[in-house]
């Protein structure tokens, strides 16, 4: 080989080009190994003694009827259940899906909101959850999750019954985030009644706004925060499309949301927000003994399922993760059901 031949000295400044760029980019790949290691340990911190559940029949997965009678005053804490709710803390273990987003959530205290809390925060993101005032007893815990995940973790206890308040509510939580990437609109009022007789104007107003009025003004508030890849989660319920006589008003407003999720995505689409929607089955959350059954149904919850049993809140947070990652990016205005194989919307 000639070293001066015009096709050696090309080869050679070819091959210096590529170390070049290599030197170049060593610095932002040793600096991007370095937050994936970070997020790693982060992720390993919040899921200590986790375990993911290991493949098992799921008729016996999880506690099933009959439950032990017990009613509480509305809205109900999921610490003083019988036998308490599963929400993840010791079975979800994240891997960096939702790394650095931003995510508000209703309803974050318990039940499904929790789960979600739990794992969004070991998924990688900074977590606000809202709750009412009488359930700070299980916002402390959700709050301790989330930051021994090492994420930030925000709490605004409200009513979502007040517009104010709602509007003011996506402005803390952005604030304390420094943005918001992601919202999921999981609050609600359950109270069953026998007849339409029975349902004051008091308890169906308040459904509708806990449920469906609320979602409204936090999402029409939230809009303009949320960047391209955001993403809107609502919490519906199978309700929605095989409504329980005693359940006449939550089933409308689930309905509701069901039509407003649809609709939605298709107005947010050219602003590349994605919307969607979960849609739960019977569920083992504080709604069912602080007024969502009838009195004496609760022993039998989720004994009508073709498993036998009600879901826990860890079994649906999968679902949320899913919709709030960049893995559904042309998922939008659908509604993804956790039934228990009890029905469908």
């Amino acid at each position: 080989m000639n070293p001066e031949d015009p096709k050696t000295l090309a080869s050679r400044r070819r091959a210096l080009n590529v170390l070049g760029t290599g030197l170049v980019a060593g610095p932002a790949i040793l600096a991007s190994s370095g937050a994936i290691a970070q997020t790693s340990a982060s992720q390993a911190a919040g899921s200590e003694g986790a375990q993911r559940p290991r493949m098992q029949d799921p008729r016996a997965q999880y506690p099933k009827p009959p439950f032990a009678p017990q009613e509480q005053p509305w809205p109900g804490l999921a610490s003083k259940m019988q036998p308490p709710p599963d929400h993840g803390e010791r079975s979800y273990v994240g891997s960096g899906r939702l790394a650095g987003r931003r995510a508000l959530i209703t309803g974050g205290d318990s039940g499904i909101g929790r789960a979600a809390a739990i794992a969004f925060a070991r998924e990688g993101a900074d977590v606000a959850i809202n709750y009412l005032p009488a359930e700070e007893a299980d916002a402390r815990e959700v709050v301790a999750l989330i930051e021994q995940a090492g994420r930030k973790a925000v709490a605004i206890p409200g009513d979502l019954r007040s517009e104010q308040f709602c509007t003011r509510l996506v402005t803390e939580a952005a604030e304390a985030l420094g943005g918001l990437d992601v919202l999921v609109n999981n609050a609600a009022k359950q109270q069953a009644q026998t007849s339409i007789l029975d349902i004051t104007s008091e308890q169906f107003d308040d459904t509708l706004k806990t449920n469906l009025y609320a979602t409204f003004w936090l999402t029409r508030a939230a809009v303009p925060r949320m960047p391209a890849g955001a993403s809107i989660i609502n919490t519906a319920s199978v309700v929605a499309s095989d409504p329980p006589a005693e359940l006449l008003d939550y089933a409308a407003t689930k309905g509701a949301l069901v039509t407003f999720t649809k609709g939605l995505a298709k107005q947010l689409a050219e602003k590349g927000i994605r919307v969607n929607a979960v849609a739960p089955g019977p569920y083992w959350t504080p709604l069912q003994p602080s007024g969502g059954q009838l009195p004496g149904k609760l022993p039998r919850f989720g004994a009508d399922s073709p498993l036998g049993r009600p879901g826990q809140p860890a079994e649906i947070a999968g679902l949320f993760v899913l919709l709030a990652s960049q893995e559904a990016s042309y998922t939008s205005g659908n509604v993804f059901s956790s039934t228990g194989v009890s029905g469908d919307v």
